[in-house]
């Protein structure tokens, strides 16, 4: 519809920070068939651009235009800028409503009820918003008598019967129907609605629902009355007999309580959870020939009661937590499903119970000794959302598996509940360095250092910081003796290095590397067995002494590592074996009770003998000498080494070599002997993880105080 144009739009145009011609703009608007740019320029050089509109505009045909206006100077080369006008088109009420059909034929059988749908008009407006808008009435009717006789839905169009028709009266009706919209000025479309009245048997059965009871509460006991009914039929004799039904089957059916009126009752139980709602249909037939028949149409709601435990989707629920995670990191979340509705089915959450036994000194930094911690110390649940989050950072030194019930309890009355068992793992990181071992002797005091050698006095807080403070730093340095004897032959094992990490797996596997001196030194450490032996023959030439700077490193991302200064005394072989003796009566000290006796009294004997034969020694010729040194260097080789107490432990993982597999055994504490080969081969090594699950609960063994004991085990 033709309109006013408004006034063109103005614009400030665009703007250049150049002088003369290279601020000159010149505009130039995208193609367009409905609008222009006129540009002014005024007497001070200055241009005024203006958005023209050249053709009327549609909105229903297009209701947005995108015009890009492109400013370029007039330098060289020229610089341009772009701007994106959107112009959105206004609705105008030039659509008048159309009806998808100019002439409605139905047809009704004369019996038909009052409210009996006679038909459904639809129109459609273009337009928008207001103009869009509009309602249905019936502006006339033919006979013009039969006006009132229909009612029609403004809103849906819906055309209904108000009165009974009569075939005998009046066999067609038309109806003018006007759909007006609300635009300014208000535009109307009209159709037409033939109406032809069917003859049938003139009464048919009417049924009406006199009473009803919904919701129907799900728990409701067998024959309870749900709707009245009332049928009727004006007709007499047979005609107006009526038999009536429930359909479809359902768990409702029909009482007659006297003539003409019957209770609709509950036949079987009810459940929400399987059907929330009942469509309802009672099917009325009189005797006449042929029957008439009448229905009507029940919808029976069914109500909620809480009849349902919440159930979680699994038993029992494995959730993986890394270690050193953030105090309130989620977890997992549990959900349990309740098919209840409102109260009955809203579920809260709560840690029902569980924990985890902590046996001695297992806490790392927690303050706590021993004991039976609950789950609730390490872990809440959120009650609405069933988050499962960490109360604070965990342990995996201090706690591998924690295992606890969850619980979601339903609001309804009286609550129902629901319980699942939550595994949680803790997963190991490489938060641990390794820490150099001590040998302690049977009797709880130190052992030897190397032949009889004291370690330096800075051991004490060189070890202190690599076993307790190892989580805190990746390295800790400690300083040892050894001494070889000059001449040793290649192989000869003169110290082994002993280390633990309290982590598991391949954060615990543990490799020794000398990293000094670096090239062809004569001493060298195995890979994973951490035995200082000679690389070759040893000679005066090497010097009085060696310094070994031993780099203990596990296997974790990133890896941790733990160094040894281990300084190595090349003596005669003499002294050597002399030495090698002492150490070894003294290591016999250190083996298990049970061998006590034995090793001790054998022990006393080796070391007495070493005595006498030193005295013989000092007296005796040179030649004698040479004798008793080689006997005494046989009888060192033949020592027995530090024993290790031996008990079970728990399950460990435990490798043979960097690329085996891994498996599971009870760990069993062993002293391996490995004679020296002669030609100097190499020997197999096996490695053993450190225990790194917690002892279990009970009373913690009581310890013995002792001084620092050994941290290197020679073998002559």
């Amino acid at each position: 519809m033709p309109r006013a144009s408004p006034p063109p739009p103005k614009t400030s145009g665009a703007s250049d920070a150049d002088i003369g011609s290279n601020a000159q703009l010149s505009y130039i608007l995208s193609p367009s068939e409905h609008f222009a740019l006129d540009v002014k320029t005024s007497d001070e050089d200055r241009k005024s651009l203006f958005l023209v509109l050249t053709h009327p505009l549609d909105r229903e045909s297009q209701s947005e235009h995108i015009l890009v206006m492109t400013a370029s100077d007039g330098g060289r080369p020229a610089l341009t800028g772009t701007v994106q006008l959107l112009i959105s088109v206004l609705d105008a009420n030039d659509n008048a409503p159309q009806f998808n059909q100019s002439v409605y034929k139905v047809q009704l059988p004369e019996d038909a009820a009052e409210g009996t749908l006679v038909a459904r008009v639809a129109a459609t407006d273009p337009d928008e918003g207001i103009n869009q808008e509009f309602s249905f009435s019936i502006v006339g009717s033919v006979p013009a008598s039969q006006k009132d006789a229909f009612s029609i839905d403004p809103r849906t169009g819906e055309i209904r019967l108000r009165v009974p028709l009569d075939f005998e009266e009046v066999r067609l009706h038309e109806l003018q129907i006007e759909a007006r919209d609300q635009g300014f000025p208000p535009l109307s479309g009209h159709c037409s609605v033939e109406l032809e009245v069917l003859d049938v048997n003139d009464n048919a059965p009417e049924v009406w629902v006199t009473s009803l009871s919904v919701p129907v509460p799900e728990d409701a006991a067998l024959g309870t009355v749900v709707a009245l009914l009332s049928v009727s039929d004006r007709d007499s004799g047979p005609n107006g007999r009526v038999r009536c039904a429930v359909v479809p089957a359902s768990p409702f059916g029909l009482v007659a309580t006297f003539a003409g009126s019957y209770s609709l009752v509950l036949r079987e139980a009810l459940d929400r959870e399987r059907v929330s709602e009942y469509e309802v249909e009672v099917r009325a037939e009189d005797g006449g020939a042929p029957p008439l028949r009448a229905r009507r149409g029940l919808r029976v709601p069914v109500s909620d009661v809480n009849d349902n435990a919440p159930a979680f989707a699994q038993a029992v629920y494995t959730v993986l937590a890394r270690e050193n995670n953030a105090a309130g990191a989620e977890l997992a979340r549990l959900w349990a499903r309740d098919p209840d509705e409102a109260g009955n089915g809203r579920v809260s959450y709560s840690v029902w119970e569980g924990g985890a036994g902590m046996g001695a000194g297992s806490g790392s930094g927690s303050g706590s000794g021993s004991g039976w911690r609950p789950a609730s110390s390490y872990v809440s649940v959120e009650a609405e959302s069933g988050r499962l989050r960490a109360l604070r950072p965990l342990d995996y030194e201090e706690l591998q598996v924690l295992q606890f019930e969850v619980r979601a309890v339903d609001a309804g009355e009286p609550p129902l509940c629901g319980n699942a068992t939550v595994q949680l793992f803790v997963v190991d990181e490489n938060d641990n360095a390794p820490a150099l071992l001590p040998l302690p002797l049977a009797g709880g005091g130190p052992g030897p250092w190397s032949a009889g050698e004291a370690a330096e006095p800075a051991w004490r807080a060189a070890g202190s910081a690599g076993s307790a403070g190892s989580a805190g730093s990746a390295s800790s340095s400690w300083s040892l003796w050894a001494r070889a004897a000059l001449g040793a032959p290649a192989g000869q094992v003169v110290a082994k290095i002993r280390a633990v990490d309290a982590d598991s797996g391949y954060n615990a596997w543990l490799r020794y590397e000398l990293r000094e001196p670096r090239g062809e030194g004569p001493f060298r450490v195995g890979l994973y067995s951490g035995e200082v032996s000679t690389a070759r023959a040893l000679e005066e030439a090497d010097g009085p002494r060696q310094r070994l700077l031993i780099v203990v490193r596990d296997h974790g991302e990133p890896p941790r590592s733990a160094t040894a200064t281990l300084s190595v005394s090349l003596v005669e072989g003499a002294e050597a074996a002399l030495a090698a003796a002492g150490a070894g009566a003294v290591s016999a000290g250190a083996g298990p009770r049970a061998a006590a006796g034995a090793e001790g009294g054998s022990a006393a004997a080796a070391a007495a003998a070493a005595t006498n034969v030193w005295l013989v020694a000092a007296i005796c010729a040179v030649s004698s000498v040479l004798v008793l040194a080689a006997v005494l260097y046989g009888a060192g080789r033949c020592a027995p080494r530090a024993a290790v107490p031996a008990g079970p432990g728990p399950a460990t993982l435990v490798c043979a070599s960097e690329v085996g597999s891994w498996s599971y055994s009870q760990r069993q504490s062993r002293s391996l002997c490995v004679a020296a080969a002669a030609d100097g081969a190499g020997k197999s090594d096996l490695m053993v993880f450190s225990p790194n699950c917690p002892p279990p609960p009970g009373p913690a063994p009581k310890e013995t105080p002792h001084e620092p004991p050994s941290l290197l085990d020679t073998v002559p």
